[in-house]
């Protein structure tokens, strides 16, 4: 069980475990795909360099304890069980194979929110038009919150087989209350689904408290792993119920008869049989964060954020765009006084690694905040103070149109 007794980190320890940092940038996107840490990158280089040597199947066969290793990690980390957890190439593709699983039909309703990513949205929207499910939104509270009240009359109105919610948007700071929304979904005979990609690494999760059926997360995110790696999280009520993903393969199943085949009891029945190297990558992404301590990770990340916003606030013309009361390790900030190409420029010449998000990566967020395109900064605990007043810098210089 996950507590609230840490020990601070050791800022000059992770800094040194992490090789990308010994160049000038200021990185600031591990939204995106963040900077592995060192004990990341060998893994990985001693499998690649096992698998030239044996092949790539007796590669995995001699490091299977070491691969297997994930699922107690991962569950340490959300305070699941290993049997709850398995492994995904992504986000997305976890997220698919849960939704494959629910035995939608024409009629059916999925709730989800006008926040929700847009890789998500569209899943929604092609269920929609090939098999007649209705998709309702949840509305938001003036702030930016999302609306308990109206998400409980929808599931009173409607019934809904899915609540579908992601937990901290790709285009916003926003972090909605996930806690509260499995209070309600418990009341209630439907599935709750969350996408914890930009969460899980940043900031604690406690699966008992949030009450979800499906939680999927990625690896190249906060938790500082390689790409194409991710796992997800299926509670006991899913596996009891016999939920099983429409596209299983060997893995997740066996062959018993030519006509029958009987699924596996764990969480493993949604796992891909196919695997590689980037499995002990996530391995140790998830035990360096683990041995960090979650706790102690979401409390430098909070100090670094405040500093952050409260600079970037600062500056006259510069908009910053997250809503709602309880905001993330992403920043995102626009202005009208001053052009994105401007902006962008003064960024990388100044060495900031960030992202740039335009509106149809998020139509309903940007059409309500009359807005086209956001730059998006996302520092984590191994960023500096001193790092973080360099991009406040870099900013307010491009801003007035003093030199960089």
């Amino acid at each position: 069980m996950q507590t609230n007794q840490f020990v601070p980190i050791d800022k000059e320890t992770v800094r040194n475990d992490t090789p990308g940092l010994a160049t000038s940038t200021l990185f600031m996107n591990s939204a995106g795909a963040s900077l592995m840490p060192r004990s990341v990158i060998t893994a990985m280089q001693d499998y690649l360099q096992l698998e030239t040597q044996v092949g790539g199947y007796e590669a995995e066969r001699l490091r299977a304890d070491h691969m297997a290793q994930l699922y107690g990690e991962a569950a340490r980390l959300i305070n699941a069980r290993p049997n709850n957890i398995a492994f995904s190439y992504s986000t997305t593709a976890a997220y698919m194979q849960a939704l494959s699983a629910i035995p939608f039909r024409s009629g059916d309703v999925i709730l989800t929110t006008t926040n929700d990513y847009i890789s998500n949205q569209l899943a929604f929207l092609s269920l929609q038009q090939r098999l007649g499910i209705r998709l309702i939104r949840i509305h938001d509270l003036d702030n930016g919150d999302l609306d308990l009240m109206h998400l409980e009359q929808l599931i009173q109105q409607h019934r809904p087989v899915l609540v579908a919610i992601t937990h901290i948007p790709t285009n916003s700071g926003l972090v909605q209350p996930a806690e509260a929304i499995g209070a309600i979904c418990s009341r209630y005979d439907c599935w709750y689904l969350l996408d914890a990609a930009q969460s899980v690494g940043q900031l604690p999760l406690d699966v008992d408290r949030i009450q979800a059926d499906f939680l999927v997360a990625t690896g190249r995110k906060f938790l500082r792993g390689p790409r194409n790696t991710g796992f997800l999280y299926v509670s006991d009520n899913v596996l009891d119920t016999g939920l099983t993903p429409l596209f299983i393969d060997r893995q997740g199943a066996d062959w018993t008869g030519s006509d029958t085949f009987a699924i596996r009891v764990d969480a493993r029945r949604f796992e891909p049989q196919e695997k590689s190297l980037s499995v002990v990558g996530l391995v140790e992404a998830v035990r360096y964060a683990n041995q960090l301590g979650i706790e102690a990770i979401g409390q430098a990340n909070q100090g670094l954020m405040h500093r952050l916003r409260t600079g970037l606030g600062q500056i006259d013309g510069l908009d910053l765009t997250d809503w709602g009361s309880v905001q993330s390790n992403i920043l995102t900030f626009h202005s009208t006084r001053q052009s994105l190409a401007t902006l962008e420029a003064a960024l990388r010449q100044g060495g900031v690694l960030f992202t740039v998000q335009h509106k149809q990566g998020a139509i309903i967020d940007f059409t309500r905040k009359g807005i086209d395109w956001i730059i998006r900064l996302s520092p984590h605990y191994f960023n500096t103070e001193a790092e973080i007043d360099a991009v406040i810098e870099l900013v307010d210089q491009a801003m007035t149109g003093r030199s960089v």
